[in-house]
């Protein structure tokens, strides 16, 4: 779970920090927030991810069909 969430998050950074730069605008510096507003949300997705499987989990549910 650890190593899934690191890799998850390490991603979501990259992809943001490129974004932030992409979009930075003419004066080309880094949009700080941008780059932290997405990662906020990507954070906030993983947490919700970590809470839906701690509670299926608890309950004794199987994501499987």
């Amino acid at each position: 779970m650890t190593k899934k969430l690191v890799r998850s998050l390490s991603f979501f950074a990259v992809l943001s920090a490129a974004v932030g730069f992409l979009l930075s605008g003419a004066d080309r510096t880094f949009d700080w927030r941008l780059a932290g507003g997405l990662f906020a949300i990507a954070l906030a997705g993983e947490l919700v991810r970590a809470r839906i499987r701690r509670g299926r989990a608890r309950s004794g549910q199987s994501s499987e069909v």
